[in-house]
């Protein structure tokens, strides 16, 4: 198993990450949190790995910006009713110690208010990761950044490779902007907000 891969950036959105490597170009999928990390630095990344074979021929490879972030994803993946789509979302709706501390305090309704967790599922969260997550500061960030007319095209860009139809993430970016001007700070900022609003 790969471990991790370090190379240059040759493409980065909030959706993916494609990083060369000895002349082979390796295609990520990554969170938002992730995505915000490698925009520090756009030429070059270490990323951390893990696959998921939903069949022999599907791969899914994901990447990720810290171990921390790996260890979540993989804790999330073991709770039945989460699989990568939905683990990955929730690292993109919350941030890595945002989830730690909800889960840890036994926040159902902070869990449940992300897109595709439904109550159940956020309850079976709490009952199988409480304690073993370690520990958080039990704040919630907020990331501010500047941006400009461009962050919509890239949000809309990045919920379309996250699963919803074109129709509904505009709809939903648009609904976002207009109440949450704040949103257009950055690119993740409005991805957080717009996903939180597709319930």
């Amino acid at each position: 198993m790969i471990d991790y891969i370090s190379g240059k950036i040759i493409e980065l959105n909030p959706a993916f990450i494609v990083i060369e490597c000895n002349s082979i170009g390796y295609k990520f999928l990554i969170s938002i949190n992730s995505y915000k990390s490698f925009q520090n630095n756009t030429a070059h990344a270490k990323i951390f790995t893990e696959n998921i074979f939903i069949r022999d021929d599907m791969p899914k490879h994901y990447g990720f910006a810290t171990k921390e972030e790996r260890e979540i994803f993989r804790h999330l993946l073991s709770v039945s009713g989460v699989g990568g789509s939905s683990a990955i979302l929730m690292l993109s709706s919350l941030s890595p110690s945002e989830i730690i501390g909800a889960i840890n305090t036994a926040n159902v309704s902070l869990l449940k208010s992300i897109k595709g967790i439904g109550e159940k599922t956020a309850q079976r969260i709490v009952v199988d990761l409480k304690g073993k997550l370690g520990k958080h500061d039990g704040g919630i960030t907020q990331i501010m950044v500047s941006g400009n007319d461009k962050i919509k095209e890239e949000a809309l860009m990045a919920l379309i490779a996250l699963g919803f139809n074109k129709a509904q993430a505009e709809k939903a970016i648009e609904k976002t902007v207009l109440h949450n001007k704040e949103a257009l700070l950055s690119v993740e900022m409005l991805l957080k907000i717009t996903l939180k609003n597709l319930q």
